[in-house]
């Protein structure tokens, strides 16, 4: 990229030497790669999967506007918005098994963008009701699903005592998601946090499982990408080039106060003046575009190249969407709002799976009190499950995708980076007690000690006891904070991936007080 030359006044002029003064940018000299798809590449999936497809989707998204509309509460645009990105990692791309939420060798994903959470739990809901159909021994026990039911509970507290809440047990459901919830292992709601320790789970997964580590999936908006934290750990996911991170990019342009977040093309960001793809770029990513954000042949098709990529950059990929879409409310409108209770903007909303499906939600009447909404959303919810009951070859093919998930991850195989690392050692052994103190940890009396330095030593002597389970790290201040003397004797310099994994030093990004806590509790 090319700048306007700067024009320098005639006193400096006169001192400075003849030659072109400009700028240029290439993004493509960092070892990653760019790519774009769209209709012309993209890969043409068999008509019955697209079909199958469609219809979780309609579902799905009907679903986000009835937990709206009952609910009076969320953030219905994003949701809609990342819809076919989410089925299709869940149906096509990711190794999981349904059956084990907490397995920690299986492809992981993090709402990274907390507002989607609506979303969320509308997208576990309808998994969960095709595998009650098509597979019901492959359910987990409670409270290791979300139920239909469990939406009852959507941003209510576990004291909340309307009848149907405490018939079924409803859980109570975060604004933003937590580890409380099946498949979820981290919390993320202040915007950029659910990077930060994203990328903390990559680094854990890549160190214990190296080449064969699970693949960490984000889901996150342009808005959430502009806290600083972001940038830092994003710096941190490169530099130790963690490439079994898949970051998502659902780019809609709103945000609860712009439908204009970043910069696009020669139209100014309100927000920032770049766009996501450079932005991931000058960080290190390999970025592939994706032209239609809607198009499950363009979806699958970057998730497919991501996957296949082999150098040893994190990867991004950037779809482009409409925020709020076919829902109705579009832009920063259908950030944190929606449709008024049973308006007929809602009904127009739910519209299309009435048409399609020849099967009609309940029109409220009456009072309208707790009550009375509660009742209204389970027979709504009941239509979302005909649906499924009804359309029986759609979720016969469905089940049959999310059982091709678990085949997928029985065939991959996890072996353990190092037998070494053993944490059992610190509980079962008589070297851990205040009479066995080590050698490192002897201080002469009178000699001059700094409480950070005798930490370290402690903290390297439980590393070696280990085999090294302990990482440490710092901002920029390594040396002087002595964090350094935690992996002294595993290797020098930084963790990184795959020439320098016996350091137990990585990498937080620099100068990142912030992102090191999030990285850290990942």
């Amino acid at each position: 990229m090319k700048t306007d030359t700067a024009t320098a006044s005639p006193a400096l002029e006169a001192t400075m030497p003849e030659k072109e003064m400009t700028f240029n940018l290439n993004l493509s000299d960092r070892g990653t790669i760019y790519e774009e798809i769209d209709k012309s590449n993209a890969i043409s999936l068999p008509d019955e999967k697209i079909s199958a497809l469609r219809f979780y989707d309609l579902v799905y998204r009907t679903l986000c506007a009835v937990m709206f509309n009952h609910s009076s509460s969320g953030h219905p645009g994003g949701s809609v918005s990342s819809g076919r990105i989410v089925e299709s990692l869940l149906l096509s791309m990711m190794r999981y098994d349904f059956t084990n939420p907490n397995d920690k060798t299986a492809d992981f994903i993090c709402y990274t963008a907390g507002h989607k959470s609506l979303g969320l739990y509308a997208m576990w809901a309808c998994r969960d009701e095709v595998m009650r159909i098509t597979n019901p021994d492959a359910l987990p026990e409670n409270p290791q699903r979300i139920r239909l039911e469990d939406l009852l509970g959507f941003r209510k507290n576990p004291v909340t005592k309307t009848p149907l809440f405490k018939k079924f047990s409803s859980q109570a459901l975060d604004g933003h998601p937590t580890p409380q919830t099946p498949f979820v292992w981290a919390s993320t709601g202040p915007s950029g946090v659910g990077v930060t320790s994203s990328v903390g789970i990559a680094l854990a997964l890549k160190d214990t499982y190296g080449e064969n580590a699970p693949y960490v999936n984000l889901i996150e908006g342009e808005g959430g990408m502009t806290p600083g934290r972001v940038s830092e750990a994003l710096a941190a996911a490169a530099s130790s080039r963690l490439n079994n991170i898949i970051m998502h990019v659902d780019w809609n342009q709103a945000a609860i106060d712009s439908n204009s977040v970043t910069r696009e093309g020669n139209r100014p960001g309100d927000y920032a003046q770049w766009d996501p793809r450079e932005f991931l770029l000058v960080h290190g990513f390999n970025v592939i575009n994706v032209e239609d954000g809607f198009d499950f042949n363009q979806i699958h098709s970057a998730q497919e190249r991501a996957l296949a990529l082999e150098n040893t950059a994190p990867t991004a990929i950037v779809y482009r969407t409409t925020k709020g879409w076919r829902y109705g409310v579009e832009g920063k409108k259908s950030h944190g709002g929606g449709h008024k209770f049973c308006s007929d903007g809602y009904y127009e909303a739910i519209a299309p799976f009435e048409k399609e499906l020849g099967l009609k939600f309940p029109r409220f009447e009456g009072e309208k009190n707790s009550e009375s909404v509660e009742k209204a959303y389970f027979d709504s919810l009941l239509i979302i499950r005909k649906a499924f009951e009804a359309e029986s070859e759609h979720t016969g093919r469905l089940g049959k995708l999310f059982s091709d998930r678990k085949d997928a991850h029985s065939r991959s195989k996890h072996p353990l980076v190092s037998e070494k690392i053993n944490l059992s050692v610190l509980y079962e052994s008589d070297k851990v007690t205040p009479q066995a103190r080590p050698e490192s940890c002897r201080y002469e009396i009178d000699s001059s000690q700094t409480l950070r330095g005798a930490l370290a030593h402690v903290l390297n002597e439980l590393n070696h006891l280990t085999g090294g389970a302990i990482l440490a790290t710092a901002a920029d201040v390594y040396g002087s904070t002595n964090t350094l003397d935690i992996g002294k004797g595993f290797g020098d310099g930084l963790w990184r991936w795959p020439d320098n994994t016996n350091s137990r030093i990585f990498s937080a990004g620099g100068i990142t007080e912030d992102a090191i806590g999030g990285i850290c509790s990942g």
